[in-house]
């Protein structure tokens, strides 16, 4: 593990990559059921400093005998801050929208952030999405929408969402920010590096957050459910997942990564399938479809041309 991690990222072929983007797409979805099972048993802000501070603890022995924990120049710091400022934002707002609407909901809007991180892209970082992208974050948007508005256009003209599917949507503003900063700020140092900074100024984001909910809080009362919950999430929808899209964005750049976004309606419809809760109305299967469709026609695109770097 000395070794950096970007030298050994570049032997990696290019279908290892994309497999290990299918793992990490599989296990985000899975985090929205498990997210929707535990949200009520805590204050959001509280919960994900929880997690936060169990993946941080979990990642820092590793962290310790290969990197040490020397703190970096302060402007990496601020970058590595910028990143955790993000995805604390789009956690709670899953969060706490949870408590609103459902696991299929968030998942589905959540495929909007590839075409507002593809924005993000073009303007920051000179991006050029292609006609490959273009059709394929047009059709993830058409689809998401599709099963938003249950395929009811009179809805879609009404506009009639709930409170949590808004809420969400502002996280996911917040959340399609995630790779390309990831691109900006990476200096070759090692994945695991930058994954723990992530994470430990995150911890610093969500002590704040949480400071004036954690008085109130009945830990005696927290169920073993919620316990196994946070853990599930900590270890592996935030140390694994963070890790692989890290280093995923650095081959396949922001647009591409987040594309795998188009896979969780479909993941989430199969989870929640296997766990005996059925299918949801047949009139948004189209949607699914679509976006999951998306995702294919978007990775027809070029590989990012400095993945080495």
């Amino acid at each position: 593990m000395q070794k950096n991690d970007q030298t050994k990222a570049g032997q990696l072929p290019l279908w290892v990559v994309h497999a290990l983007m299918v793992l990490a797409a599989l296990v985000v979805s899975s985090s929205f059921t498990v997210g929707e099972a535990i949200t009520r048993g805590l204050d959001p802000a509280v919960l994900l400093l929880i997690r936060y501070l169990v993946a941080t603890a979990g990642l820092a022995p590793l962290m310790l005998r290969n990197h040490g924990l020397t703190l970096p120049p302060a402007r990496q710091l601020g970058g590595y801050a910028a990143i955790s400022a993000c995805t604390v934002g789009f956690f709670w707002c899953m969060f706490a929208s949870l408590r609103f609407t459902t696991a299929i909901n968030t998942s589905i809007i959540f495929t909007l952030v590839p075409g507002i991180s593809g924005v993000y892209s073009a303007i920051f970082l000179g991006e050029r999405l292609g006609r490959y992208r273009l059709l394929a974050l047009g059709c993830g948007m058409f689809g998401a929408l599709w099963v938003i508005f249950r395929g009811d256009l009179a809805r879609l003209l009404a506009l009639e969402v709930n409170h949590g599917d808004l809420l969400f949507l502002a996280g996911c503003f917040l959340m399609a920010a995630y790779t390309p900063l990831v691109k900006v700020v990476h200096r070759r140092e090692s994945m695991v590096v930058m994954t723990f900074w992530v994470l430990a100024t995150g911890l610093g984001w969500l002590v704040l957050l949480a400071a004036p909910q954690l008085a109130g809080v009945d830990w005696a009362g927290v169920s073993a459910q919620v316990w196994a919950g946070i853990v599930y999430l900590a270890v592996f929808s935030t140390i694994l997942t963070f890790y692989l899209t890290h280093l995923a964005t650095l081959y396949l750049g922001p647009t591409r990564v987040m594309a795998y976004s188009y896979f969780y309606p479909l993941f989430v419809l199969l989870i929640n399938w296997s766990l005996g809760k059925g299918l949801p109305p047949a009139i948004i299967l189209p949607g699914v479809a679509v976006v999951t469709l998306a995702t294919v026609v978007l990775q027809r695109g070029d590989a990012e041309p400095n993945h080495h770097q």
